[in-house]
């Protein structure tokens, strides 16, 4: 009678590999999201900036149905298990989701009217504290390592975006409350991505959020057809690839990693950002951004090194 030992080699590898995946996808949606920022300012020139939400959101659910549809005729039987195991997580999760990301997107947009872009940026990238912070509250601590590499990336990225003085003023403070319900959206993927079709909820996010938009714009704004057709282009790429597509890849990635490594990823956003403007638009670094920058790669380098070593 032959006995066989099961080594745990594979189940290492597979998880390893999945891994590996999440992170790649939350660096491309840093990626897009970086590149973002230029058709959402031209977008602005055409109309008001809760119109632009609630279009862009709008566009970004539609551009998702395909691919629910599609994903639907290849579903294998365990994942349907798992679904229907948690009947209401969907809809809970989309809504919630939905709703944070709404105060997310307008705490930033008129946050960025009274302070400056730089400030901005540093500040929203604050949720890289805020997301190990919460989790002390339920329960989530993260290892001296990890803060040190978020120590590291705050450095960097106030090298990188802050350049005047220091002043705290109301923009300052509607973008740190942006930040802080970023970190909480964070935590609820965290909570819903292992239990739900990831694309399902991020399609229900979008809807929820451009819902919520749509209604603020009738009662703050005129949305005009002509204007938004006008702004086709940034509307496109921003629902399209900034939400539809790197929203959805933040709740896929954010499945297999954890969310403290998961916001370290995604904060590369404003490197992004700041190479795409040095690349295309020409624009000059000067040393003390290039440090910013060298930050926090590293950082990021550090803790998916540290991710994938202590897995378990």
């Amino acid at each position: 009678m032959e006995t066989q030992i099961k080594c745990p080699s594979g189940e290492m590898e597979f998880f390893m590999g999945k891994q590996l995946r999440g992170m790649t996808m939350l660096m491309i949606t840093a990626f897009i999201w970086g590149t973002a920022f230029v058709a959402q300012r031209f977008g602005m020139d055409h109309v008001g900036p809760v119109t632009f939400i609630a279009v862009r959101f709008a566009v970004g659910g539609v551009s998702l149905l395909p691919a629910i549809w599609i994903n639907s005729l290849f579903r294998r039987n365990r994942e349907q298990v798992e679904e229907n195991s948690h009947p209401n997580a969907l809809l809970l999760g989309g809504l919630y989701c939905g709703v944070i990301l709404f105060v997310c997107t307008i705490l930033q947009q008129v946050g960025i009217i009274y302070t400056t872009v730089g400030k901005s940026g540093f500040i929203t990238t604050l949720y890289i504290v805020i997301v190990p912070i919460l989790g002390l509250f339920i329960g989530r601590k993260s290892p001296l390592f990890t803060w040190c590499c978020v120590a590291a990336a705050v450095i960097g990225m106030y090298m990188l975006c802050v350049s005047e003085a220091v002043s705290l003023n109301k923009g300052d403070v509607y973008t740190l409350g942006c930040a802080f319900f970023y970190a909480v959206h964070i935590l609820v993927i965290d909570r819903y991505s292992p239990i739900v079709d990831g694309v399902k909820l991020s399609c229900i996010q979008f809807f929820v959020c451009g819902a919520i938009a749509f209604a603020a714009a009738f009662i703050f704004e005129q949305p005009e057809l002509s204007a938004i057709i006008s702004a086709w282009a940034p509307i496109l790429y921003t629902g399209v690839l900034s939400s539809g597509l790197a929203y959805t890849f933040q709740i896929l990635g954010q499945k297999d990693v954890n969310p403290v490594a998961a916001s370290l990823i995604m904060s590369l956003e404003s490197v992004f950002a700041v190479l795409t403007g040095w690349v295309i638009l020409g624009e000059t670094l000067s040393s003390r951004e290039i440090t910013g920058c060298i930050l926090i790669f590293t950082s990021n380098m550090l803790i998916q090194i540290w991710g994938l070593r202590n897995h378990d």
